[in-house]
């Protein structure tokens, strides 16, 4: 599943440019840049997420996972979906970016408790500023963040940083197996 994946993200996410034309939210341009959403938001691409994922998930002792709007929820929403196929039920949740200002005011929605444990997720890391700002604010709201995981990792310090606020962080795919998997199928047309 894992390689299926990486070949999808090649197809449908992921761009090269031998010059650094491609600027980050940092501001920072780079030479390669990683969209998850047309992969994560196609069917295919769900269920290897969702399997992926709930597979690297399945041992956390985690009741729910979620991450920041609207990259991490279609990699959240697939392993909740997938974990219920496999029998042990995660639910989902997402993270307001910004905080809700009628009714309950949350930044968190979904339905999770407070002190339950729970997996924060991302579509993709390079500062990991979007996991980070998840943590905190699931921390905000009472949730017990056990784990970090992204889908893709570009490999620039992200899960470093992730790292300075829950100490188990993982990558699915890394910048390093899309860019060899890339070279190869361009040498291979």
């Amino acid at each position: 599943m894992k390689l299926e994946l990486i070949d999808m993200l090649c197809r449908k996410s992921f761009q090269y440019s031998k010059d650094p034309v491609f600027k980050l939210v940092s501001g920072r341009m780079s030479h390669f840049y990683v969209n998850c959403k047309p992969t994560t938001l196609s069917p295919r691409g769900m269920v290897l997420v969702g399997h992926l994922l709930f597979d690297h998930l399945r041992s956390a002792d985690i009741t729910a996972v979620g991450g920041l709007t609207f990259g991490a929820d279609p990699v959240a929403f697939a392993a909740a979906f997938a974990s219920e196929l496999n029998g042990r039920p995660i639910k989902a949740f997402s993270i307001r970016k910004t905080q809700k200002d009628h009714g309950i005011i949350r930044w968190v929605e979904g339905d999770v408790q407070k002190n339950e444990r729970v997996a924060i997720v991302d579509d993709v890391a390079t500062t990991g500023g979007s996991t980070i700002t998840a943590i905190e604010r699931a921390r905000a709201e009472g949730l017990d963040v056990v784990t970090a995981v992204v889908l893709v990792d570009r490999q620039e310090g992200g899960l470093d940083n992730i790292r300075q606020h829950v100490s188990d962080v993982s990558g699915i795919v890394t910048r390093d197996e899309l860019l060899a998997r890339w070279k190869e199928t361009r040498e291979a047309s």
